[in-house]
């Protein structure tokens, strides 16, 4: 006969994996909090980060002329590319490629034996009308003629004279003569050639002085006047300065650039300034001031403001922290009594001693807010925020925050050049 066995007895499955279960979670604990005092005890072995090497410059104070900066064209005062309005075969040229030539001098002329044959006929025509006229005006004095007959005869006249002025014109038509004093450009035309109406033949251009146009945004209206001094620099004549005056300012801003077109005039006695170059246009707009100055790279710029970064000991800062500290502190106090257990906290705060102690003529750096004024080629104008002597990180900013130690490396210095030309290798 079957024993049977009491369910009451026997271990339930769930009390199994419970056990189980239990044992797997004390001996991750176990084995995590092993892998935590490794951890914590590499780390506690592990010294301060190594100073990071960047590059300083100290605040200058300099000269500064505050200045609008464009791009301009230089425009001839006058010229024009010179064609004829009639067709015709050349017969002279009286000028070379480069020839400076006077206002009313002929250039170029195209055959007229034609018209000028045609010319004097009208002429006879002119002076027989002209007679005739005359006699009748006799005639009509003794009344041996009617009046319509002296009108007749005055009215022929007029019509051959027209003819003859007619005729005139066009012969002046087959002569290309300069319109005004100025320098030939390349002349590619040869006598023999048949030229067609229209056709440019030479251009002239008078190029003492020359104009500058150039375009300025609308913000900057109210700074700019006429009289105002100018300067010029060109690529083509590198470290070589060109000055002239602000003559005419548009008195329409383009309505899809909001910028207003103006002209400059700039003497040019030697003619090396030509129609068509770019210039680099220096407006000035105020006095000279004094600012100090830094390379525009020892700047950060953020969206909270302009930071830079000041070379201290560490000394120093440590006491400018401590100092401001004990000022927020005491605010704190004015506002609000300080309850027990932020002086618990303060306890807790305080330094060990058995902590490592760092070389108090340690660089670090502060990082700085300052207000800057423009800029002028590779300087930036600091008006606030800097005083003159200090000395600012140019380079490696990146990977520096506040109280970072750093050595400084000054082997390669980014430029500082007020009026940098470019350079081609």
């Amino acid at each position: 006969m079957q024993t049977r066995v009491e369910s009451g007895k026997k271990p339930k499955t769930w009390k199994r994996m419970t056990l189980m279960i239990v044992g797997v979670l004390v001996l991750i604990a176990i084995v995590a909090g092993v892998k935590v005092m490794q951890v914590m005890k590499m780390m506690a072995g592990f010294g301060p980060p190594p100073p990071s090497a960047v590059s300083t410059a100290k605040a200058t104070t300099e000269d500064w002329q505050p200045e609008l900066k464009a791009v301009g064209s230089l425009r001839a005062v006058r010229g024009a590319d010179l064609a004829l309005d009639m067709p015709g075969l050349v017969t002279d040229v009286n000028l070379k490629s480069g020839d400076d030539v006077k206002e009313g001098q002929v250039l170029v002329q195209l055959r007229s034996t034609e018209d000028e044959a045609q010319l004097r006929q009208l002429e006879a025509a002119a002076a027989l009308a002209e007679v005739t006229f005359n006699r009748a005006k006799q005639q009509l004095a003794v009344q041996a003629i009617s009046k319509a007959d002296y009108d007749t005869a005055s009215a022929d006249l007029k019509g051959k004279q027209a003819a003859v002025a007619q005729q005139r014109v066009n012969v002046s038509r087959k002569a290309l003569r300069a319109p005004f004093a100025g320098r030939a450009g390349i002349v590619t035309v040869n006598p023999g050639a048949y030229l067609n109406s229209g056709a440019v033949i030479v251009t002239v251009q008078q190029t003492d002085p020359v104009f500058v146009d150039f375009f300025m945004p609308q913000k900057n209206l109210s700074q700019i006047k006429v009289g105002q001094k100018i300067a010029l620099s060109l690529d083509a004549y590198p470290g070589k300065a060109f000055e002239g005056t602000l003559t005419a300012i548009s008195p329409k801003v383009d309505s899809q650039t909001r910028n207003v077109q103006i002209e400059a005039t700039v003497p040019n006695p030697d003619r090396v300034l030509a129609p068509g170059m770019f210039a680099n246009v220096s407006v000035e707009i105020g006095e000279h001031r004094k600012y100090l100055t830094l390379p525009q790279t020892a700047v950060v710029y953020n969206p909270y403001g302009e930071t830079v970064y000041v070379v201290r000991k560490k000394s120093d800062f440590d006491k400018d922290q401590a100092e401001s500290q004990k000022s927020a502190a005491a605010s704190a106090q004015k506002t609000d009594a300080k309850p027990a257990d932020a002086k618990k906290d303060d306890r807790k705060a305080e330094p060990k001693k058995d902590e490592k102690k760092e070389d108090p003529n340690q660089l670090v750096v502060q990082q700085t807010f300052v207000t800057t004024s423009g800029t002028r080629g590779d300087q930036v104008a600091i008006t606030k925020g800097l005083d003159e002597g200090a000395e600012v990180v140019t380079s490696g900013q990146i990977k520096l925050k506040n109280g970072a130690p750093i050595k400084i490396d000054n082997s390669v210095q980014p430029s500082n050049n007020p009026n940098p030309t470019p350079q081609e290798n």
